[in-house]
């Protein structure tokens, strides 16, 4: 292999490695906005001035849009709570069938990892915050 063709190659590794760098940045920036709860209201707004501009409300109809879109959302933000409870409810039920199989440092672990994944949610907003003691 002559050197022209080596550095060519290691120039074409290198813009590779570069390029998934990029893209790694970018799917986590997404991500971060992706995952996270919307402030209460927002979908709201959102969808009415979606279909106010696809579908070129008056503001009449504007009017009579917005009290169907509030109740649609107030039943989705219902749903995703109503979830968002059965999911860790079933994530508790299978840590306490789990936990008296594992040894006592197990159990610290799964502990830990319980509390890491309770903050995790909190931060991101899908549990409330803990009641100060």
């Amino acid at each position: 292999m002559n050197g022209s063709l080596r550095w060519k190659l290691v120039l074409a590794f290198a813009l590779i490695f570069l390029a998934g760098g990029v893209c790694g940045f970018f799917a986590a920036v997404h991500s971060r906005t992706l995952f996270r709860r919307p402030p209460p209201g927002s979908i709201a707004a959102h969808m009415k001035e979606h279909l106010r501009r696809e579908l070129r409300l008056t503001p009449q109809q504007v009017e009579q849009v917005s009290p169907i879109v509030e109740r649609a959302t107030a039943q989705l933000d219902e749903k995703r709570e109503r979830t968002s409870r059965e999911i860790r409810e079933i994530f508790e039920q299978t840590h306490r069938d789990i936990a008296p199989l594992l040894t006592p440092e197990q159990r610290t672990r799964l502990l830990r990892l319980e509390q890491r994944h309770r903050e995790i949610a909190r931060r991101h907003g899908f549990m409330p915050p803990e009641p100060p003691p």
